[in-house]
């Protein structure tokens, strides 16, 4: 008896767990992906990086000069700090407006 419904329950259990999964993707599939980073803010058309000796740095956007080398030394200490590397190393390397 127990191998008649274990059998039964295959026969059906494959085909609704295949057919949750579709619904599933399909509900999902609708939505637009949105990015968790923007890559500049609007209005923002300065940007710099920072570097660190070690570890990873910083890119930031600001709408001046000044605004975007001090974001991205920030985000280089942040960044360099949780990557393992080197924070009080960190110096800005490009920092550009465009035009």
């Amino acid at each position: 008896m127990t191998g008649k419904t274990a059998r039964q329950c295959l026969s059906w259990g494959l085909p609704s767990l295949l057919a949750i999964s579709l619904v599933l993707t399909a509900g999902c599939a609708g939505k637009t992906a949105t990015a968790r980073y923007s890559a500049s803010s609007t209005g923002s058309s300065c940007y710099a990086k920072a570097l660190p000796t070690a570890g990873e740095g910083g890119l930031a956007w600001g709408s001046t000069l000044s605004i975007a080398r001090q974001k991205s030394l920030d985000n280089c200490i942040r960044y360099a700090s949780q990557s393992g590397g080197t924070p009080s190393t960190c110096k800005v390397v490009l920092a550009e407006c465009k035009n």
